[in-house]
């Protein structure tokens, strides 16, 4: 982690990428030295902190770093005296010499001067030749990075070797998802919580002798995902990355069900194939009945419910309907389809393309039939917007 990760929008040159955290182990050290309590795990926030303030405003740095180091209040005066030696004073007192110690030096910034007015001017040079460097990769567009501009571009418009940029970068993504933690404490080598009873239970096997501790630790939940896929003609250029998204959620979300719906409902999870999107997309185009057809959103729906309801979906279930509610079936059997579905679920997101265009309004008798059924309605045309989706199914 440099500067260009902990200022926003700054590009550090690779030699000096790392000045900044070297300089706050050495603070930290420092601290150390004085018999202040600061750990690695303290150091990582206070990087982080340095991000949120203003770097050239040495009071907030200050404030900042005793605050992330978690600095005790009986060690303030020790910490404020190591922090005037290690970053400088303000540029109105005057810089008071100490004697070096012959067995201790005190660490300083590289160079003369006030470290956070020396970072903060070089920062601002980087930044610029940062945003020089952007605007040639991208045609002279100030402000966006080649990839920046991939994430915002709809679908329906992207080449081929763009499609497979997106897939790559988007199964990157959902890896970040991966999971959270729940309260419900399980068995494990490393846990950070002893398990008193079967640490007893294993001393049984070495005559009483608290050997081998039993350690617990909060489980790992990974999202319960049911997916509905729209695969009707109007969602034609959206589908393939839409399913290339749910089979990427598939690898960190291993309880995810998957259905294509169009004239009928098609349960697609028994084909796919580990680790091979394009068979498996291949396959679904192949055995799908209808692809790229008509749609009756309203009977599938329905059929989803009475058929497969109970059997996929439970409290903890997160449904996801991907299509654009251009639908020319029956209304009241969608709203019907989706109270049911709301009741047993715990969350229904709909994602559809169309939200992409600042113009559209959810006025199709489809999408007017689903409103008041549905927890989000979200757009689904760009790799931006799918990322955005993932902390809300990582929340949910």
């Amino acid at each position: 982690m440099g500067p260009s990760e902990l200022i926003p929008g700054a590009t550090a040159p690779q030699g000096d990428s790392r000045d900044l955290v070297v300089h706050l182990a050495r603070f930290a050290g420092e601290l150390r030295g004085t018999g202040v309590r600061v750990t690695p795990g303290d150091e990582i926030d206070a990087a982080a902190a340095l991000g949120h303030v203003d770097i050239g405003d040495r009071e907030e740095v200050r404030l900042g770093l005793r605050t992330s180091l978690k600095i005790e209040r009986r060690a303030w005066d020790v910490f404020d005296a190591v922090f005037e030696r290690c970053w400088g004073l303000g540029k109105d007192s005057k810089r008071r010499e100490r004697p070096r110690s012959p067995r201790r030096a005190p660490r300083s910034w590289p160079g003369d001067g006030n470290p956070l007015s020396m970072l903060k001017t070089r920062l601002a040079e980087e930044h610029a030749g940062g945003v020089d460097q952007a605007r040639e990769a991208d045609g002279g567009r100030p402000g966006y990075s080649p990839r920046a501009v991939l994430r915002r571009k709809s679908f329906e418009v992207c080449t081929e070797e763009e499609l497979a940029e997106m897939e790559r970068l988007l199964s990157q993504a959902v890896r970040r998802i991966a999971t959270r933690r729940s309260r419900r404490l399980v068995p494990s080598s490393r846990g950070r919580v002893i398990d008193i009873r079967r640490s007893f239970r294993r001393s049984l096997a070495q005559g009483g002798e608290l050997v081998d501790l039993a350690r617990r630790d909060r489980a790992v939940e990974r999202p319960h995902l049911v997916v509905l896929c729209d695969t009707s003609g109007s969602m034609d250029p959206y589908t393939r990355f839409l399913l290339t998204f749910v089979l990427s959620l598939g690898h960190v979300a291993p309880r995810t069900e998957i259905f294509a719906f169009n004239t009928s409902l098609t349960r697609l999870t028994p084909w796919i194939t580990a680790g091979n999107v394009a068979a498996t997309l291949r396959r679904f185009a192949r055995n799908v009945e209808d692809w790229s057809g008509g749609t009756r959103i309203g009977e599938c729906l329905r059929e989803f419910a009475e058929d497969y309801l109970r059997q996929v979906v439970a409290g903890d279930t997160s449904i996801l309907i991907f299509s654009d509610g251009l639908d020319r079936g029956d209304t009241e059997a969608m709203e019907e389809a989706l109270l049911a579905i709301r009741r047993r679920a715990r969350r229904v997101i709909w994602l559809n393309p169309l939200m992409g265009d600042p113009r559209y309004r959810p006025e199709a008798r489809g999408m007017m039939a689903a409103l008041p059924h549905i927890d989000d309605l979200v757009p689904a045309h760009n790799l931006e917007s799918l990322e955005a989706l993932l902390p809300m199914l990582q929340s949910s």
